[in-house]
């Protein structure tokens, strides 16, 4: 099975901005026996994008189940076969004068800054490449916020209805906080500036200090959790 997809609809979306997305789509939270979210919510797994897209087709759903039962029993065969992928895409987005960036965790919340390959994280492998990843996981959060991450490593925190005090903590540290607004995006949201982010995946290139706005879709429209925030 192949590891990394570029057919996720929201990173494809870095083509037009010169970039190469890859990203890999496990079974979130419990589905495969194994928990991928060990931080998500109940409105968070309510409006879980992984039946979205490609996601309502069965054999896709059992790709991703596979794929996360094939990462933790053999976890260094998983990672020797993504280390090959990502050498591949790199090589691809050159050749197309694109710039390569992945993102691990399409449909899950792994520390992949933990996950080592012979000795090292994938982003010490190709440190010249970037890598970015969405968390509810506020220790991750605090020490990519105080330097304590990968250079190559960008990390997003996700609001959502049980975390607040957390999310408030980030924000007064200076971290960058997606948040899912119903049917429109304010212009800020707690005295901090909303940027769009359904024009593009590419965290790593929004302003920091800010939140990263991102407009219910699927499920997440009929969100009665707090999940959704009504945007003022």
């Amino acid at each position: 099975m192949k590891l990394l997809t570029t057919a996720n609809t929201k990173i494809k979306k870095g083509e037009s901005f010169g970039y190469y997305s890859n990203g890999i789509h496990l079974a979130p939270a419990k589905l495969s026996g194994y928990n991928t979210c060990q931080f998500a919510s109940i409105g968070c797994a309510a409006a879980c994008l992984n039946t979205a897209g490609m996601g309502v087709y069965s054999n896709v759903q059992q790709s991703r189940i596979n794929k996360t039962k094939y990462f933790f029993n053999d976890k260094q065969d998983f990672l020797l076969k993504l280390y090959k992928e990502i050498q591949s895409a790199v090589k691809k987005a050159k050749k197309n004068d694109m710039i390569p960036c992945f993102r691990f965790n399409l449909t899950s919340d792994i520390p992949w800054e933990n996950v080592l390959f012979q000795g090292k994280n994938m982003m010490q492998h190709f440190p010249d490449v970037v890598f970015y990843d969405y968390t509810k996981n506020v220790k991750r959060m605090i020490e990519f916020v105080n330097g304590n991450f990968p250079k190559n490593y960008h990390l997003t925190f996700s609001r959502s209805e049980s975390n607040e005090s957390h999310t408030d903590l980030i924000m007064s540290m200076g971290g960058n906080v997606a948040v899912v607004f119903r049917k429109k995006l304010p212009a800020t949201y707690k005295n901090k500036v909303v940027v769009d982010g359904d024009t593009n995946d590419l965290r790593f290139l929004d302003p920091s200090n800010c939140v990263v706005g991102l407009v219910d879709k699927g499920k997440a429209k009929k969100d009665d959790t707090g999940f959704v925030v009504n945007p003022e």
